[in-house]
């Protein structure tokens, strides 16, 4: 497996792959099995598999959260050459803000609500950030978890908008045994807060936004809502300690 560390680096090494389907996985490192699973699938449909690792600074608005935000780099690599990748592109950020960047891309409607009424600007870094990747790294394919179903709306929606030549893979949330959504965050709980935040899908679990919100009651929740993406989902955002957890079902028409 390979690393780049610049854009120049990746759109000369990746010239020799491009007569191949060339698949992406962007991530913010911290590789777990849900990453894995994103690899795994652009592994078994693509000749060429590329994964991101990039800690998108402009995706957060509070400081402290960045700063707690958990990286592994050399541990990530080991992922994801495990996983089947067959170049990791790990930018510093420098290489995807230069001096003197000014330019951002923003989905107006599907970057309001949800997470974007809670974290203002949030989806205008994570869709400058992916059309940056997506004009670097020139995939056919882009690999997206359904955990996170708005960006994976947002992204879909600057694709098709835009007229960008790829096409976007969305996978199936994975989840650990007791039911709670892998994500990075999760090992910033302590074994009281992950006993209380396996109330996120329980509550999600009931397909219905009031009965969830009931099931909330004792976190502090920032939203229970029924999102129309494509597909409609059941989404909630709640506040365990100081980590902030998001998760969601997908509805069949028959629940929307």
């Amino acid at each position: 497996m390979k690393t780049l560390r610049t854009v120049s680096e990746a759109r000369h090494d990746l010239q020799a792959f491009r007569r191949g389907r060339i698949g992406l996985v962007p991530t913010m490192g911290a590789l777990h099995a849900g990453h894995e699973a994103l690899i795994a699938a652009a592994r078994a449909e693509c000749d060429t598999v590329v994964v991101s690792i990039f800690v998108n600074a402009a995706q957060f608005d509070d400081a402290a959260d960045l700063a707690a935000y958990p990286r592994a780099a050399e541990a990530d690599l080991e992922v994801a050459a495990a996983a089947g990748a067959d170049v990791v592109f790990a930018p510093a950020a420098t290489e995807m803000y230069p001096p003197g960047f000014q330019t951002w891309v923003e989905v107006e409607e599907l970057s309001r609500v949800l997470e974007g009424e809670h974290r203002p600007g949030h989806f205008r870094a994570v869709a400058t950030v992916c059309l940056k990747l997506f004009n670097i790294v020139r995939p056919q394919f882009a690999y997206f978890g359904q955990k996170d179903a708005q960006q994976l709306a947002v992204v879909k929606r600057m694709v098709s908008d835009l007229d960008l030549d790829l096409t976007v893979r969305p996978i199936a949330t994975v989840r650990d045994q007791d039911g709670l959504a892998l994500s990075s965050r999760n090992a910033r709980l302590s074994v009281e807060e992950r006993a209380l935040a396996l109330a996120l899908p329980r509550a999600l679990a009931t397909r219905d936004a009031d009965a969830a919100r009931a099931l909330l009651a004792e976190l502090d929740v920032d939203y229970v809502e029924v999102a129309d993406f494509d597909p409609p989902v059941l989404a909630a955002a709640v506040r365990v300690g100081s980590t902030r957890l998001i998760d969601n079902v997908v509805l069949t028409e028959e629940e929307q």
